[in-house]
């Protein structure tokens, strides 16, 4: 299989514990050579998050690893006619994922009732395919303008499908930060596909809810608009999240479309 896309990409990743606590849950892969990055948010006690994040971002980075170039190796789960290959690809990896850390956590009591969320996005050819499970982020920053193209599976966003909320609404939601989706809660798990076709000078920013938490996205845009380093913007992403109290560990991964 062919792992080109049609563009240079210049990428990096950050994460930070934040002000508030006292271990690092989140994880994030670069994986340049096969044009694919991941980020994840792990939760659970006992530092399990942490371990379920990590399986996460490095399953799914090694499945990619394994099927570049090879048609012969076995897939764990039906291969989806409707779906293209990068969406097959993505799907599996992180439903590979899930079950890896459902596995995991039944088996040593250490690791009960981990899981994590998980965004990651894959460049093949002249697209970017983009898969996510929980309320880990993918935004696409175009024309000054910053679009969030996952979707959070999050108790607020179900409740906002049928409610109208103001933004202060938003900002004081009871429960906020509860999900109702994320990897090793159920024995499998159904994971949101999305493509876009990808232009130069965009960038993609994949982060944790411990960025968009704290920072609006007005103040994203700026960051992204003032700060052309990708290096430094994931860092002022993060020192801002911090700025306004760094309540969560917070991730960011830039990808820029060169």
């Amino acid at each position: 299989m062919n792992n080109s896309c049609n563009f240079e990409l210049e990428y990096c990743g950050f994460s930070h514990v934040g002000m508030r606590r006292d271990h690092n849950e989140d994880s994030f892969s670069l994986v340049p050579e096969l044009n694919l990055f991941i980020a994840a948010d792990g939760m659970g006690g006992h530092n399990s998050g942490e371990i379920a994040s990590k399986m996460a971002s490095e399953t799914v980075g090694n499945f990619f690893k394994a099927t570049m170039g090879d048609d012969e190796i076995t897939w764990p789960y039906k291969y989806e006619k409707s779906l293209t290959e990068a969406e097959n690809k993505l799907r599996t990896s992180i439903r590979l994922a899930n079950a890896r850390i459902w596995e995991t956590s039944k088996r040593n009591e250490l690791y009960s009732g981990m899981g994590t969320t998980v965004v990651s996005i894959y460049f093949e050819g002249p697209t970017a395919t983009i898969g996510n499970v929980g309320d880990s982020r993918c935004y696409i920053f175009r024309d000054r303008q910053l679009t969030q193209v996952s979707v959070d599976h999050s108790l607020l966003n179900d409740y906002l499908k049928y409610n109208k909320l103001t933004e202060e609404q938003i900002k004081n939601f009871p429960h906020k930060n509860v999900i109702v989706r994320a990897l090793g809660i159920k024995e499998d798990v159904e994971v949101d596909l999305f493509k876009v076709a990808p232009v130069s000078g965009d960038i993609f920013l994949l982060c944790s809810d411990g960025l968009t938490d704290m920072v609006d996205d007005a103040e994203i845009t700026d960051i992204l608009l003032t700060t052309p380093d990708v290096k430094m913007a994931t860092k002022l992403l993060v020192r801002a999240a911090n700025q306004y109290g760094g309540v969560d560990n917070s991730t960011t991964v830039i990808v820029k479309v060169k």
